[in-house]
């Protein structure tokens, strides 16, 4: 009797620090993820496709500017000795797989969901650098990484929303309100700064 109450103790403790989510934050893990495979399948299928012939011209190409396959041409296009997008097509399955759990009713302890927001920190900072090299480096402009682009700053600042209002990243109290609040002019303004810097960097080919 003892064990078993003891047991059951350990189990109420053991659940206490687990933590789920509502299907909303879920759904946007699951249609961000989905969005940020979806870049990644047709980057990566279309890089081999130059890779087999190298005249071959992605469907995105539209003109000097929005060219994919300059991009994808690029050194900068394999990092880590492969085509980025590759570590893309594991990295937004996790997202997707982490938010199917969640709607299944799936908890997950601190731990979990702090390495989900930093594994995502890290994404958001290697797409700044991959959206620094492609403004300013490369000189062309890939919708499909923009699309990447976007729903991972999406993901990465709902996550972190949810992370602070739920006690897992410690915070101030006026900081929790906030992102209670106001979490998605985060993620607005973050891809607005982008969408300027992509306006400015080519003012005269959009204007004229």
């Amino acid at each position: 009797m003892t064990n078993t109450a003891a047991a059951h103790d350990s189990t109420e403790r053991g659940d206490s620090r687990t933590l789920g989510a509502g299907r909303g934050f879920a759904w946007l893990l699951v249609i961000t993820g989905a969005a940020g495979l979806l870049a990644s399948w047709v980057i990566t299928i279309d890089k081999f496709k130059l890779l087999e012939d190298p005249d071959f011209v992605p469907g995105c190409s539209l003109n000097p500017v929005v060219s994919c396959g300059s991009v994808m041409q690029s050194a900068q296009a394999s990092v880590f000795g492969f085509p980025n997008p590759m570590a893309g097509l594991a990295a937004y399955s996790v997202v997707i797989a982490i938010g199917v759990g969640v709607l299944a009713g799936a908890r997950y302890r601190r731990w979990y969901w702090l390495g989900l927001n930093a594994g995502m920190l890290l994404g958001v900072a290697f797409c700044t650098w991959l959206m620094i090299q492609a403004l300013y480096e490369i000189n062309a402009l890939c919708l499909w990484c923009v699309l990447a682009w976007i729903a991972t700053i999406i993901m990465f600042w709902y996550t972190t929303s949810f992370n602070v209002r739920n006690g897992t990243i410690p915070a101030p109290g006026a900081l929790r309100t906030f992102f209670d609040e106001f979490t998605w002019l985060l993620p607005a303004l973050h891809i607005g700064v982008i969408g300027m810097l992509i306006l400015t960097r080519w003012w005269d080919f959009w204007t004229s």
